[in-house]
């Protein structure tokens, strides 16, 4: 790595304390890289790539390693690199509602930055106060507010990405509407590293909503939980967010991080309006009546400080599961709303009949159920048989219409259940095109494909 070293003085580590820190990444998996290299500008990337083309050498795009399934792990002599001092926010332009930004911007810093412009940028990933733009772009993030917006590709016009070679490419347009060519933007959104490495983005921004109202509703039977939120859509009410959490994850957030939240129901529904006054009070209104059909007990957070310490719970799920088990597989199915009720009965079977206790959360309003199975690493039979759970839990998202990953990729960790979606004809087109962008197969090498 002396060769790079010169290349980029200052910017490159082989430090054992930044080779164990840059190693792993949310999934728990680990592997130490060869080097970490912080690039701070589109010219340190290509001289990165240009290096790492000539010498054959591996290269790990990262931005704050939150990725959930090994995205970030590096191959065998592969050198990380990190985007995260590529963080400015370039160019904010009101009159056409864009931004451009770095790929190491965090979600939440660019979301405030916005605010103060009377601005929104509507994806927001849980980890949205310390993951990366950049990172948001390689899953395709989605988050709670994507049932009424949709995830980061829909917000992603135009990028600046340099290939495995050192060229740089520019893809997507500064305007609302174009159709030119393929549609290169979309394609690299959530190739999870493996084609380009983005250096600068411009993403869509709307005008800030005029006013927020939540709803927080509890269950004491899972089933009806699972039929107010088909109801809900059903009735042509879209909200901004609608999201599920079961007893389990109730329990695990109050031992971790108590707000008062009662143990003995089932599940809970957090649902937010967002928009006119007149408009999200009426919609309010008819969401409250339909969960009371269904014994819902619905509370109305009464100021924004209740709605963050609301928000404050639902982000604390993921980690407070750690203190149920020293582990856990996440798994991010998605199913037709239709079939929530129909997904949640067959994880609480899969649960009874197999005694690993599977806790459920997530975005139950575009069908997107957080599956974390509680697990010992250092139990073998307990970890074999949760594997053998996540497989069969597979099956029956893909029997009901569903996908196997909504919003955390492929990575490593699913790459072995990918054909059980991807028919042999398109897993081999994909395959086809990431050699067409990567020959010599140095971006990210491994992941998404067994």
């Amino acid at each position: 790595m002396n060769k790079l070293s010169d290349l980029l003085p200052g910017k490159i580590s082989t430090a054992p304390e930044d080779l164990i820190c840059y190693g792993f990444d949310a999934s728990g998996l680990e592997a130490a890289p060869s080097a970490v290299v912080w690039p701070r500008d589109v010219l340190d990337v290509v001289k990165i790539m240009k290096f790492a083309y000539t010498n054959n050498v591996p290269v790990i795009p990262r931005g704050a390693g939150t990725g959930m399934t090994g995205g970030t792990i590096p191959s065998k002599g592969a050198v990380i690199l990190s985007l995260e001092k590529m963080n400015r926010i370039l160019e904010i332009d009101k009159e056409n509602l864009s931004v451009l930004v770095e790929p190491g911007v965090i979600n939440g810093k660019l979301q405030r930055e916005l605010e103060r412009h009377g601005l929104f940028y509507p994806p927001d990933p849980t980890s949205m106060n310390f993951c990366t733009i950049g990172g948001n772009i390689a899953e395709n993030a989605g988050g709670p507010r994507a049932l009424k917006y949709g995830v980061t590709r829909d917000y992603v016009m135009g990028l600046e990405a340099v290939l495995p070679n050192g060229r740089v490419i520019n893809t997507g347009v500064k305007t609302a509407k174009g159709v030119v060519g393929y549609d290169l933007t979309r394609l690299l959104v959530g190739s999870e590293g493996t084609l380009a490495v983005v250096t600068k983005i411009r993403l869509k921004v709307l005008p800030l909503p005029e006013d927020v109202i939540t709803l927080l509703v509890l269950f004491k039977d899972l089933e009806q939980s699972g039929n107010a939120v088909k109801d809900i859509i059903s009735h042509g009410i879209i909200p901004r967010t609608l999201e599920f959490i079961d007893s389990e994850a109730i329990k695990a957030v109050e031992n971790y991080k108590p707000i008062g939240l009662p143990k003995d129901v089932e599940a809970m529904l957090l649902i937010e309006l967002d928009g006119a006054p007149s408009l999200i009070t009426r919609e309010a209104e008819k969401i409250a009546e339909i969960c009371k059909k269904l014994r819902g007990e619905v509370i109305m957070a009464e100021d924004t400080a209740a709605r963050e310490k609301l928000w404050e719970a639902r982000r604390a799920v993921s980690p407070a599961l750690y203190h149920l088990k020293p582990a856990k597989i996440n798994e991010d199915i998605v199913v037709p709303r239709s079939r929530i009720t129909d997904m949640l009965r067959a994880l609480r079977k899969l649960s009874q009949e197999t005694g690993i206790k599977i806790v459920n959360f997530g975005h139950a309003g575009d069908g997107n159920i957080h599956v974390n199975l509680m697990v010992d690493r250092n139990n073998k039979e307990e970890f074999e048989k949760a594997n053998e759970i996540v497989k069969e839990i597979f099956r029956i998202t893909l029997e009901l219409g569903g996908t196997i990953s909504g919003e955390h990729g492929i990575g490593l960790t699913k790459l072995n259940y990918i054909s059980m979606e991807i028919q042999p004809e398109e897993l081999e087109l994909m395959k086809k095109i990431k050699h067409a962008f990567d020959p010599n197969n140095i971006l990210n090498p491994g992941k998404i494909f067994p």
